[in-house]
Protein backbone atom coordinates (compact mmCIF):
# COMPACT_ATOMS: atom_id res chain seq x y z
CA UNK A 1 0.00 0.00 0.00
CA UNK A 2 1.05 3.58 -0.66
CA UNK A 3 0.21 6.32 1.82
CA UNK A 4 0.14 10.08 1.22
CA UNK A 5 1.50 12.05 4.18
CA UNK A 6 3.36 15.27 5.13
CA UNK A 7 7.09 15.17 4.56
CA UNK A 8 9.38 14.74 7.60
CA UNK A 9 12.99 15.75 8.19
CA UNK A 10 14.08 12.12 7.92
CA UNK A 11 12.76 12.02 4.34
CA UNK A 12 15.60 14.17 3.00
CA UNK A 13 17.63 11.28 1.44
CA UNK A 14 14.49 9.94 -0.23
CA UNK A 15 13.52 13.37 -1.54
CA UNK A 16 17.02 13.96 -2.93
CA UNK A 17 16.90 10.59 -4.69
CA UNK A 18 13.44 11.31 -6.07
CA UNK A 19 14.47 14.75 -7.29
CA UNK A 20 17.45 13.28 -9.14
CA UNK A 21 15.12 10.88 -10.96
CA UNK A 22 12.97 13.67 -12.44
CA UNK A 23 15.44 14.54 -15.17
CA UNK A 24 15.09 18.25 -14.43
CA UNK A 25 11.32 18.25 -14.92
CA UNK A 26 10.50 19.38 -11.37
CA UNK A 27 12.11 22.79 -11.04
CA UNK A 28 10.37 23.60 -7.73
CA UNK A 29 12.34 20.72 -6.17
CA UNK A 30 15.78 20.77 -7.85
CA UNK A 31 18.34 18.10 -6.93
CA UNK A 32 20.12 20.38 -4.47
CA UNK A 33 20.39 18.83 -1.01
CA UNK A 34 20.74 22.11 0.87
CA UNK A 35 17.74 23.62 -0.92
CA UNK A 36 15.61 20.51 -0.38
CA UNK A 37 16.49 20.48 3.32
CA UNK A 38 15.19 24.06 3.47
CA UNK A 39 12.01 23.02 1.68
CA UNK A 40 11.41 20.30 4.24
CA UNK A 41 12.06 22.74 7.10
CA UNK A 42 9.58 25.23 5.59
CA UNK A 43 6.97 22.50 5.18
CA UNK A 44 7.29 21.20 8.72
CA UNK A 45 6.82 24.75 10.05
CA UNK A 46 3.77 25.27 7.81
CA UNK A 47 1.81 22.58 9.66
CA UNK A 48 1.90 24.66 12.85
CA UNK A 49 -1.60 24.44 14.38
CA UNK A 50 -1.64 28.19 14.97
CA UNK A 51 -1.66 29.07 11.24
CA UNK A 52 -5.01 30.73 10.64
CA UNK A 53 -4.75 32.40 7.22
CA UNK A 54 -2.83 31.87 3.97
CA UNK A 55 0.64 33.36 3.87
CA UNK A 56 4.08 32.04 2.94
CA UNK A 57 3.32 28.43 3.97
CA UNK A 58 4.54 25.65 1.69
CA UNK A 59 3.04 22.23 2.40
CA UNK A 60 5.04 19.35 0.96
CA UNK A 61 3.68 15.79 0.92
CA UNK A 62 5.23 12.48 -0.09
CA UNK A 63 3.84 9.17 -1.28
CA UNK A 64 5.43 6.40 0.75
CA UNK A 65 5.48 2.72 -0.17
CA UNK A 66 4.58 1.22 3.20
CA UNK A 67 6.23 -2.10 2.31
CA UNK A 68 9.65 -0.82 1.21
CA UNK A 69 9.56 2.51 3.05
CA UNK A 70 10.65 4.27 -0.16
CA UNK A 71 9.47 7.72 -1.21
CA UNK A 72 7.96 7.21 -4.68
CA UNK A 73 6.25 10.55 -5.25
CA UNK A 74 5.74 14.07 -4.04
CA UNK A 75 3.24 16.91 -4.34
CA UNK A 76 2.78 20.24 -2.65
CA UNK A 77 0.57 23.22 -1.93
CA UNK A 78 1.68 26.85 -1.79
CA UNK A 79 -0.73 28.68 0.53
CA UNK A 80 -0.38 31.91 -1.45
CA UNK A 81 1.76 32.60 -4.51
CA UNK A 82 3.73 35.75 -3.95
CA UNK A 83 3.47 35.14 -0.23
CA UNK A 84 7.25 35.01 0.15
CA UNK A 85 8.73 36.34 -3.11
CA UNK A 86 7.29 37.80 -6.35
CA UNK A 87 5.40 35.46 -8.64
CA UNK A 88 5.45 36.16 -12.36
CA UNK A 89 3.28 35.20 -15.31
CA UNK A 90 2.26 36.53 -18.69
CA UNK A 91 -1.37 37.64 -18.80
CA UNK A 92 -2.99 37.22 -22.22
CA UNK A 93 -5.16 40.21 -23.07
CA UNK A 94 -7.21 40.81 -26.21
CA UNK A 95 -6.69 44.40 -27.38
CA UNK A 96 -8.64 46.19 -30.10
CA UNK A 97 -7.04 48.23 -32.85
CA UNK A 98 -9.26 50.18 -35.25
CA UNK A 99 -9.14 52.87 -37.95
CA UNK A 100 -12.71 53.67 -39.17
CA UNK A 101 -11.75 55.69 -42.31
CA UNK A 102 -10.07 52.60 -43.77
CA UNK A 103 -12.65 50.23 -42.21
CA UNK A 104 -9.87 48.39 -40.40
CA UNK A 105 -10.63 46.74 -37.09
CA UNK A 106 -8.51 44.09 -35.43
CA UNK A 107 -8.33 42.31 -32.10
CA UNK A 108 -4.84 41.15 -31.18
CA UNK A 109 -3.56 38.97 -28.33
CA UNK A 110 -0.96 40.77 -26.22
CA UNK A 111 1.23 39.32 -23.44
CA UNK A 112 1.54 41.55 -20.35
CA UNK A 113 4.04 40.70 -17.61
CA UNK A 114 2.23 40.25 -14.30
CA UNK A 115 3.96 40.51 -10.91
CA UNK A 116 1.94 39.06 -8.02
CA UNK A 117 2.53 39.51 -4.29
CA UNK A 118 -0.78 38.31 -2.82
CA UNK A 119 -1.99 35.68 -5.23
CA UNK A 120 -4.16 32.58 -4.75
CA UNK A 121 -3.19 29.18 -3.37
CA UNK A 122 -1.36 26.87 -5.78
CA UNK A 123 -1.07 23.11 -6.11
CA UNK A 124 2.48 22.35 -7.21
CA UNK A 125 5.57 20.09 -7.06
CA UNK A 126 3.84 16.96 -8.39
CA UNK A 127 6.07 14.05 -9.41
CA UNK A 128 5.53 10.30 -9.35
CA UNK A 129 8.32 7.82 -10.00
CA UNK A 130 7.81 6.00 -13.30
CA UNK A 131 7.63 2.52 -11.77
CA UNK A 132 4.80 3.64 -9.46
CA UNK A 133 2.48 5.13 -12.09
CA UNK A 134 -0.32 2.63 -11.56
CA UNK A 135 -3.23 1.70 -9.29
CA UNK A 136 -4.44 5.26 -8.87
CA UNK A 137 -1.19 6.58 -7.39
CA UNK A 138 -1.16 9.62 -9.66
CA UNK A 139 -4.69 10.53 -8.67
CA UNK A 140 -3.85 10.00 -5.01
CA UNK A 141 -0.85 12.36 -5.23
CA UNK A 142 -2.86 15.05 -6.97
CA UNK A 143 -6.31 14.81 -5.37
CA UNK A 144 -5.35 14.16 -1.75
CA UNK A 145 -4.06 17.75 -1.68
CA UNK A 146 -7.57 18.94 -2.47
CA UNK A 147 -8.99 17.05 0.52
CA UNK A 148 -6.36 18.70 2.71
CA UNK A 149 -7.30 22.14 1.37
CA UNK A 150 -10.98 21.37 1.93
CA UNK A 151 -10.34 20.20 5.47
CA UNK A 152 -8.34 23.29 6.48
CA UNK A 153 -10.04 26.10 4.57
CA UNK A 154 -8.67 28.98 6.66
CA UNK A 155 -5.14 28.12 5.54
CA UNK A 156 -5.91 28.67 1.84
CA UNK A 157 -7.61 31.15 -0.50
CA UNK A 158 -11.00 30.57 -2.12
CA UNK A 159 -9.31 30.07 -5.48
CA UNK A 160 -6.60 27.53 -6.25
CA UNK A 161 -4.36 27.54 -9.33
CA UNK A 162 -2.00 25.12 -11.05
CA UNK A 163 0.94 26.01 -13.29
CA UNK A 164 1.32 23.37 -15.99
CA UNK A 165 4.61 22.43 -17.63
CA UNK A 166 4.78 23.92 -21.13
CA UNK A 167 5.48 22.31 -24.48
CA UNK A 168 9.01 21.05 -25.19
CA UNK A 169 9.90 20.04 -28.76
CA UNK A 170 11.54 16.69 -29.73
CA UNK A 171 15.00 18.28 -29.50
CA UNK A 172 14.37 19.18 -25.83
CA UNK A 173 13.95 22.91 -26.41
CA UNK A 174 11.13 25.22 -25.39
CA UNK A 175 9.96 27.15 -28.49
CA UNK A 176 8.54 29.95 -26.35
CA UNK A 177 11.78 30.34 -24.40
CA UNK A 178 13.86 30.39 -27.58
CA UNK A 179 11.60 33.09 -29.06
CA UNK A 180 11.41 35.32 -25.98
CA UNK A 181 13.45 34.56 -22.89
CA UNK A 182 16.65 33.53 -24.66
CA UNK A 183 17.12 37.08 -25.98
CA UNK A 184 17.19 38.57 -22.49
CA UNK A 185 18.70 35.95 -20.19
CA UNK A 186 21.58 34.42 -22.18
CA UNK A 187 20.96 31.08 -20.44
CA UNK A 188 19.18 27.99 -21.64
CA UNK A 189 15.63 27.35 -20.51
CA UNK A 190 16.51 24.78 -17.83
CA UNK A 191 19.14 26.99 -16.16
CA UNK A 192 16.70 29.90 -15.89
CA UNK A 193 13.86 27.68 -14.65
CA UNK A 194 16.06 26.10 -11.97
CA UNK A 195 17.20 29.54 -10.78
CA UNK A 196 13.57 30.56 -10.42
CA UNK A 197 12.77 27.31 -8.59
CA UNK A 198 15.59 28.03 -6.15
CA UNK A 199 13.95 31.36 -5.33
CA UNK A 200 16.55 33.43 -7.19
CA UNK A 201 14.00 35.68 -8.92
CA UNK A 202 15.74 39.06 -8.91
CA UNK A 203 17.01 38.37 -12.43
CA UNK A 204 13.42 38.18 -13.69
CA UNK A 205 12.60 41.72 -12.55
CA UNK A 206 15.89 43.03 -13.92
CA UNK A 207 15.95 41.27 -17.28
CA UNK A 208 12.41 40.46 -18.43
CA UNK A 209 11.11 42.74 -21.22
CA UNK A 210 9.19 45.60 -19.61
CA UNK A 211 6.82 46.19 -22.52
CA UNK A 212 3.91 44.04 -23.76
CA UNK A 213 4.63 41.38 -26.36
CA UNK A 214 2.34 41.34 -29.40
CA UNK A 215 1.55 37.71 -30.16
CA UNK A 216 1.26 38.16 -33.98
CA UNK A 217 4.93 39.22 -34.03
CA UNK A 218 5.91 35.75 -32.82
CA UNK A 219 6.37 33.02 -35.42
CA UNK A 220 3.41 30.77 -36.20
CA UNK A 221 5.22 27.80 -34.59
CA UNK A 222 5.63 29.70 -31.32
CA UNK A 223 2.06 31.00 -31.35
CA UNK A 224 0.87 27.40 -31.74
CA UNK A 225 2.46 26.32 -28.42
CA UNK A 226 1.22 29.19 -26.23
CA UNK A 227 -0.79 27.53 -23.47
CA UNK A 228 0.11 24.04 -24.68
CA UNK A 229 1.36 21.49 -22.15
CA UNK A 230 4.30 19.11 -22.23
CA UNK A 231 3.37 15.64 -23.50
CA UNK A 232 4.04 14.10 -20.07
CA UNK A 233 1.74 16.69 -18.47
CA UNK A 234 -1.35 15.89 -20.54
CA UNK A 235 -2.75 13.31 -18.04
CA UNK A 236 -2.35 15.81 -15.17
CA UNK A 237 -4.13 18.48 -17.21
CA UNK A 238 -7.02 16.11 -17.97
CA UNK A 239 -7.32 15.24 -14.28
CA UNK A 240 -7.47 18.91 -13.26
CA UNK A 241 -10.07 19.68 -15.92
CA UNK A 242 -12.23 16.87 -14.53
CA UNK A 243 -11.92 18.52 -11.11
CA UNK A 244 -13.22 21.82 -12.47
CA UNK A 245 -10.02 23.68 -13.35
CA UNK A 246 -10.20 26.01 -16.36
CA UNK A 247 -7.58 28.18 -18.13
CA UNK A 248 -7.09 31.51 -16.36
CA UNK A 249 -5.77 33.41 -19.36
CA UNK A 250 -2.15 33.42 -18.19
CA UNK A 251 0.96 31.47 -19.19
CA UNK A 252 4.35 30.70 -17.66
CA UNK A 253 7.01 33.30 -18.48
CA UNK A 254 9.59 30.65 -19.36
CA UNK A 255 7.91 27.84 -21.31
CA UNK A 256 4.48 29.31 -22.12
CA UNK A 257 2.62 26.55 -20.26
CA UNK A 258 -0.97 27.32 -19.21
CA UNK A 259 -2.11 28.39 -15.75
CA UNK A 260 -5.33 26.73 -14.60
CA UNK A 261 -7.68 27.84 -11.84
CA UNK A 262 -10.72 26.62 -9.89
CA UNK A 263 -12.96 27.70 -7.05
CA UNK A 264 -12.25 25.46 -4.05
CA UNK A 265 -15.95 25.15 -3.24
CA UNK A 266 -16.61 23.65 -6.70
CA UNK A 267 -13.82 21.07 -6.84
CA UNK A 268 -15.25 17.69 -7.80
CA UNK A 269 -13.34 15.79 -5.12
CA UNK A 270 -14.64 18.09 -2.38
CA UNK A 271 -18.21 18.34 -3.66
CA UNK A 272 -18.52 14.54 -3.78
CA UNK A 273 -16.70 13.89 -0.51
CA UNK A 274 -18.36 12.73 2.71
CA UNK A 275 -17.25 12.51 6.32
CA UNK A 276 -18.35 9.61 8.52
CA UNK A 277 -17.34 8.03 11.82
CA UNK A 278 -15.45 4.73 11.67
CA UNK A 279 -17.58 2.02 13.31
CA UNK A 280 -15.32 -0.98 12.86
CA UNK A 281 -11.96 -2.10 11.52
CA UNK A 282 -12.02 -5.36 9.57
CA UNK A 283 -9.13 -7.81 9.29
CA UNK A 284 -8.42 -7.54 5.57
CA UNK A 285 -9.28 -5.47 2.52
CA UNK A 286 -10.95 -8.53 1.02
CA UNK A 287 -13.83 -8.04 3.45
CA UNK A 288 -14.69 -4.69 1.85
CA UNK A 289 -16.12 -4.57 -1.68
CA UNK A 290 -16.77 -1.54 -3.84
CA UNK A 291 -15.24 1.05 -6.13
CA UNK A 292 -11.93 2.65 -5.16
CA UNK A 293 -12.19 5.85 -3.16
CA UNK A 294 -9.81 8.47 -1.93
CA UNK A 295 -9.67 7.89 1.84
CA UNK A 296 -8.26 10.38 4.34
CA UNK A 297 -8.21 11.27 8.01
CA UNK A 298 -9.23 14.74 9.14
CA UNK A 299 -6.14 15.50 11.21
CA UNK A 300 -3.45 18.09 10.58
CA UNK A 301 -1.14 15.07 10.65
CA UNK A 302 -2.80 14.25 7.36
CA UNK A 303 -2.90 10.80 5.78
CA UNK A 304 -4.59 9.55 2.61
CA UNK A 305 -4.68 6.36 0.58
CA UNK A 306 -6.75 4.61 -2.10
CA UNK A 307 -9.18 1.84 -1.19
CA UNK A 308 -12.77 0.68 -0.91
CA UNK A 309 -14.98 1.70 2.00
CA UNK A 310 -17.99 -0.09 3.47
CA UNK A 311 -20.89 2.22 4.32
CA UNK A 312 -23.51 1.24 6.90
CA UNK A 313 -27.17 2.40 6.93
CA UNK A 314 -26.57 4.42 10.09
CA UNK A 315 -23.98 6.60 8.32
CA UNK A 316 -20.92 4.95 9.81
CA UNK A 317 -18.22 3.15 7.82
CA UNK A 318 -15.90 0.17 8.07
CA UNK A 319 -12.23 0.09 7.06
CA UNK A 320 -9.71 -2.68 6.68
CA UNK A 321 -6.91 -2.94 9.23
CA UNK A 322 -4.21 -1.96 6.65
CA UNK A 323 -6.23 1.14 5.70
CA UNK A 324 -6.86 2.12 9.31
CA UNK A 325 -3.17 1.73 10.11
CA UNK A 326 -2.12 3.80 7.07
CA UNK A 327 -4.57 6.57 7.97
CA UNK A 328 -3.92 6.37 11.72
CA UNK A 329 -7.63 5.85 12.39
CA UNK A 330 -9.47 3.88 15.06
CA UNK A 331 -13.18 3.25 15.74
CA UNK A 332 -14.84 6.55 16.62
CA UNK A 333 -12.47 8.64 14.47
CA UNK A 334 -13.71 10.46 11.37
CA UNK A 335 -12.97 9.30 7.82
CA UNK A 336 -13.37 11.58 4.83
CA UNK A 337 -13.78 9.82 1.51
CA UNK A 338 -14.51 10.71 -2.10
CA UNK A 339 -14.84 8.67 -5.32
CA UNK A 340 -11.44 8.35 -6.96
CA UNK A 341 -12.96 9.11 -10.38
Amino acid sequence: MNVFRPIREGDLPGLVSLSRSTGGGLTTLPANEEFLAGRIYDSVRSFNPRVGKPGAEYYLFVLEDTVSGEIVGTSGICARVGGFDPWYSYQIRRERFAHPPLKIEKEIAVLHLKEEYRGPSEVCSLFLRADSRREGNGRLLSLARLLFIGGFRRRFTDTVIAEMRGYIDPSGKSPFWEAVGRHFFEHDFYAADVLSGLGEKEFIADLMPRHPLYVPLLSADVQAVLGRVHHDTEPALALLRAEGFTPMGEIDIFDGGPLMQAEVSRLRTLVQSRAAPVREVLSTSAEIAGLPHLLANTSLEFRACVGAVSEHPDGTVALSRPQAKALQLAPGDTLRFSPLR
